[in-house]
Formats: C-alpha cells, structure tokens, sequence
C-alpha cells in the first residue's frame, strides 16, 4: 500500500522559510503523474454532474465546456490559459452565481459558486497543492449532494464518486504511477473506506440525534410535486390519476384495513361558484374538535413526500395531532390537518384513528356555509333537488334517491370526461352524464345542498397499493379521490361516496375497475404474464429497499435512534452514556488496530536502509540530517558547509533519487552501485 503524503523533498518548515525561498520550493514541487490528474478528472466529474441540472443551462454548460478544457489539455496537449486569464474566468464565475441567485448565502447558490469554483480550478491542476485542495472540495461537493437528494439510488452513486476520490488522493501521491495501476489505486482507496466502515456506523448509532434527521433540511429551490390543490374544478382529479408519483407511505402497527375503508382525509372544500369549488379559511387549532370514536383505535405511521403544501393527511377521523413533526400541528373545526409550514421535505409522523365515528355539530356558521350555492347556476340541478323535498323525502332519503340515481341511469365512470360549461354540474348530470370522482361528489354535494341537506366536498386519497416485500401501503397520485359528507340528524356528519355505487360494467377506463371492489387497490402496472409478474415483483423489491432506507437511515432521529437503541437492549440511555460508549467504542476498535499496527514487522527497504546509512556516515562529522528536510536540501547543505565532498555527496543522492523516485521497479544494477559506493567511502572530518 502507498503511503498518502506529500513529497520529501517538499516537507520544509514554509514559515521559516524567506519567501523567495518559499516561492523556490514551490516552483520545484513535482508535476502531478498523468495517472493522478485523469483519475482526479473522472471523480470530479461524478461529484459536478447531480450539480448541472440545478443550475442554468449556461452555466452548466460552462462548467462541462471548462472539463472538457481540461481533458483536451491531458489527451491532446491544449494550452492551459495563463495567470490573468484565469483570475478573469474566476472573477465572471463569481459574478454569474452571484447574477443568477441573487447572492451567494443558501444552500443553492452556495452549492453552485463551489461547483463553478472546483471547475476553475482544474484551469490550474498541475502541482500537488491544487490536486489536495480540488479533493478536499470535492469530498464537500458530496455533503452537498445530500441536502438535495438523500436517496438510496444518490447515497451508492456518492459512495462510488467518494471511492475514486480516495482513489485519486492516493495517485496523486505516487509521483511513479502510470494508469496501469489504476486497479491498484482503487483496491487501496476501497481498503480505506471498508476500514473506516466500523467507525462510520459506531457514530450513526451512537452520535446524540435531534429530534429531526440530519439532513431533513427544507430546500428553497426545491419544486412541488403533483398532488391535490385547495381548490376542485371538474377533471382536475382525474389529471392526477395518469400520475404513478407516490403520495405517501404507511406502515400499519397491527393488520392492515380493507382498502375500501381507506379513506385518507385531505383538504375540505367549502364555497362553490357552480363550478370551481374552494375551502374557507378557518383557524387550525392544537386540540381536537369534539367527535364521538366509536371503533378500535388503529395506530400508524406516514411518510409524506415533499408537496409545498400545508395540509397533512389522515384515515377518517384522525384521535390526535400527528407527533414527530418538527412544526407545530394544528387541526380545523373540519377536521383537516394543518402543518404550519409548507412541507418542503419529506415528513415521518405517527398518528392513530378511528374508522368508525360519529362527529359533532359544527358552529353555527359552518351550518350556514354547508347550504351556500352560488344564484342562477345549475337550475336543472335545483328544480330536482326541490322536487325531491316537496315529495315529503327527509334527508336520509334524499342522499338514497342521489345514489339511486347515479346507480340506476346511464352515469359512466370515466378518465375522459367532456368538457362542460358554466352550469357544469347540469351538463353533467342532465347531458353527458360521463365523469370522474370530482363530477359525482361535486353534483352530489350540489343536490343535497339545493335540498336544504348540509354538504361538504372532501378530497385526500383513497385505498392504496400493498407491497407484500415490506408490508405497507403505497397511495399514490393516482389514488387521489374526492367524496361528499353530509349531515343527518342524529347521525352527525356522515361520509357519502357516489362514486362507490357506480356499477364495474359502467366503468370506462378498466385499469380503475379496482376502485369499485370490496378489495379494491389501484391499477397495477404490468399484470399480465410473467414478464409483468417480475416487474411488478422488482419494484416492490426496490420500494421496500428505499423505504427502510428512508426510515432507517434518512430519517434517522432521536425517535429512530431510542426505537434501535431498544432493540438492542440499550433503551432509555441518555445522551452522556452515548456519548461514553461512543468513545468507549473508539478505544476499543482502534486499539487492537494500533496495537497490531506496532507489532507489525516495519519493510525494509533497501534503497532507503543504504541512503540511512550514508546520513549516519555524514552525522559522525557533524552534517546531521534534519526531520523535516529532504535529500535534495540536505546535498544541497553538505556541499555548501564541505565543498571536498561534493562529488561523493552529489553520486549517492543521485542514484539514490533515481532509484526512491524513479520507478516501482528498482534498477539492480544502479542498487548495487549504491552499494559499493557507500561501503568504500569514507567521510572524515575537517580540521
């Protein structure tokens, strides 16, 4: 194994040193090796390429345009640009990030002025100064990585850009390496990763958590996702159930639900123009509004994707605020949960519910606000409603004859629902009678209010997907739903699903035939055959690997961390014993280590146990060789101080340079020079 250091004859005290000797040390630095500086490109260049679709197309592009400079120069012999040249190119760097961000303070412009500082500096990538300082920038570049993406699939990509940065780092120090080594270098740099595995994880389990995971952190730049808006409009769900994108995912303590009671509880909308419908703006509170649980409490956790939205989402109906948020919680008198900030990163929360419940009346303006229709819309809609009432109907029978309405005539469940106008939901229950969950719960809504029975549209997701590899629940995009509730006396708010009733012969579209099953799921991709059936199984494999990542590692927090500490019967310890057994735990695994290192028997080289042999000749007349001084210096200070001895002295630390420095492979012949010219020469001292 090479030993990763710096070069002897550069070891020198630099502050001790006149600075025009300095400046004549470092001109006399060695080149790096062509070995070193193509395999520092390539590692580079995986750490810069997640970078460059975060930043503008230009910039991008200038970053690739200065690489390839850069291998140009190393494969073809381009000229590098001189000293003012590249304080130019730095200066316009600094000025586009500083242009395109606004600044230069925060996680995006900050990650982009390293990126385009790292690529500048290949510009200069010629001594060995530059190749520690572009490594150590690069080892920085991954960390940034993370804050953007912490996923499995990123975490082996970073593993492998880190394994040929270590890499690198050690070609860069063999000054006599040659790409053929390359093997070489990457069993040595893998040698050193897999050594500091056992330190790595001791400090994951052990290191005191905050009450988030380390690099939960919310990103500025970071996009919202497809996902449920706070207003509804007639085929705006349906767009979201072409969408595969996970929504969240849920890991049940007990037996999973059918997923026909999978009602995952969203925004509650409120106002209608006829049309577009919208929530009101109710203040959240901490403590929940009084309902009656009348089924088993079901305890479960959430891990919610980034949406840039406020709302959390819940079975029906939630029996506590969510716990594990960082940001407080609070909880509408709708019962739609609220967090205080938009939810930029991925959320882990537990919460238990009810699937069987009877809720309280609302305020009174709230009752008010369940009958408001907006004037002269739909009037078809409310001549039907009204007929209803004059037929002597109550509520519960008005919400039956609805149902036996959307059952019984020609309602079609559709993704492709036609365009309808201003009185949509006349268009669609007296013309096209085609639609999708949206059509059915807003027409319903509709009718019950026109017949004087408080209504609201609920939306969130419904059912969800099994992966039998981890056994929990996937809801998807494609689960997105929306139902009605109304209130019935003596029933309080009551959930009510047109959509349920629509027969599976009347469903359009037979990838959502799921939806109307006892058992129903959402489509699965790639069913039929077995072909389909490996599919289908490789990605459950690979959902379940990236789940336990993402709980397990990624959101490993102090919860996380006493749930471990508990499975491995350490429950209850305090960050001071964490902290002892961290450091107990490092003594104990680098002290075999150093123990070993010490008892090992040391190489002997032979160049190196001759040229010993020349210094101890030269000590005895009082030329002492300094620790810190190299063999070019130490000549150097011996011919000055005895000008007799200046052919002897400059043959033996030639031939020894030639062959420390010159080769893997030792030259017998120039080794047995080296030899017999230290055994007949002998220094005598100066009188």
């Amino acid at each position: 194994m090479y030993s990763v250091s710096t070069y002897p004859e550069t070891q020198h005290s630099m502050t001790s040193m006149p600075k025009n000797r300095e400046k004549a040390v470092r001109a006399s630095e060695p080149l790096l090796p062509a070995s070193g500086r193509l395999l520092l490109l390539g590692a580079l260049a995986l750490v810069i390429l997640p970078q460059l679709p975060r930043m503008p197309l230009w910039l991008s592009a200038a970053c690739v345009g200065v690489f390839a400079w850069r291998l140009l120069h190393e494969l073809r012999g381009w000229a590098m640009p001189g000293r003012w040249q590249r304080t130019l190119l730095v200066l316009t760097g600094f000025g586009a990030v500083l242009w395109v961000y606004r600044g230069v303070i925060g996680l995006e412009p900050g990650v982009a002025l390293l990126s385009v500082m790292l690529c500048f500096k290949l510009l200069e990538l010629n001594r060995l100064r530059d190749a520690m300082v572009s490594l150590f920038m690069g080892y920085f570049m991954v960390i940034g990585s993370f804050f953007f993406d912490q996923s499995l699939l990123m975490g082996g990509y970073l593993l492998l850009a880190v394994l040929l940065l270590t890499a690198a780092m050690v070609a860069v120090n063999h000054p006599a390496g040659s790409l053929r080594e390359s093997r070489h270098y990457l069993r040595t740099g893998g040698g050193l990763l897999l050594q500091s595995l056992p330190l790595m994880l001791l400090l994951f389990v052990l290191f005191p958590r905050l009450d988030n995971p380390l690099w939960a952190m919310p990103e500025e730049g970071e996009k919202g996702r497809t996902g449920l808006s706070e207003t509804l409009e007639m085929g705006s769900i349906s767009e979201l159930v072409d969408s595969n994108e996970v929504a969240f995912r849920v890991d049940f303590d007990g037996p999973m639900p059918p997923a026909s009671q999978l009602y995952w509880r969203g925004p509650v909308l409120w106002e209608s123009d006829g049309r577009r419908w919208s929530g009101l703006y109710l203040q959240p509170r901490r403590e929940l509004p009084e309902f009656e649980a009348q089924g088993q409490p079901l305890s479960y956790e959430i891990s919610l994707e980034p949406s840039r939205r406020l709302w959390l989402f819940a079975l029906d109906m939630p029996l506590q605020l969510p716990e594990g948020l960082s940001d407080p919680v609070g909880i509408r008198a709708d019962m739609q949960l609220l967090s205080a900030r938009e939810l930029r990163s991925r959320q882990r929360y537990r919460i238990s519910s009810s699937l069987e419940y009877r809720l309280e009346p609302d305020e009174p303006l709230l009752s008010e606000q369940a009958l408001q229709l907006p004037r002269a819309r739909n009037p078809q809609s409310r001549r039907l409603a009204e007929a209803w009432r004059t037929q002597g109907l109550d509520d519960g029978a008005i919400v039956a004859a609805a149902l036996a309405m959307f059952r019984e005539q020609a309602f079609f469940y559709t993704r492709q629902p036609p365009r309808l106008g201003e009185d949509a939901v006349d268009e669609f229950l007296f013309g096209s009678q085609r639609g999708f969950c949206e059509h059915y719960a807003a027409s319903f809504v509709t009718l019950m209010r026109a017949a004087g029975v408080p209504a609201r549209l609920v939306t969130g997701y419904q059912g969800g997907e099994l992966n039998p590899v981890g056994n929990y629940l996937i809801v998807r995009q494609s689960h997105a739903h929306a139902w009605a509730e109304v209130w019935l006396d003596e029933q309080g708010w009551v959930r009510v699903d047109p959509t349920s009733v629509i027969p599976p012969e009347r469903v359009e579209d037979a990838a959502d035939s799921g939806r109307f099953e006892a058992s129903g799921t959402s489509r699965q991709l790639g069913d039929a055959g077995l072909f389909g059936r490996m599919a289908r199984q490789l990605r459950n494999n690979w959902d379940a690997l990236n789940h336990r990542w993402d709980r397990w590692v990624q959101g490993f927090d102090r919860a996380r961390q006493q749930e471990l500490l508990q499975m491995l019967g350490l429950a209850g310890w305090s960050w001071q014993w964490l902290v002892g057994a961290m450091v107990g735990g490092f003594v104990l695994l680098l002290l075999p280590v150093a123990i070993w290192l010490l008892r090992q028997p040391r190489p002997k080289d032979p160049v190196q146990r001759l040229y010993g042999r020349f210094c101890r000749k030269l000590a005895r007349i009082g030329l002492e060789r300094a620790t810190n001084e190299g063999a070019s210096d130490f000549s150097a200070r011996v011919i000055a101080a005895r000008p007799d001895l200046q052919r002897p002295v400059r043959r033996i630390t030639g031939l020894y340079q030639r062959l420390r420095y010159g080769g893997r492979a030792q030259d017998a012949a120039s080794l047995a020079q080296l030899r017999q010219e230290l055994a007949r020469w002998r220094p005598r001292r100066q009188r």
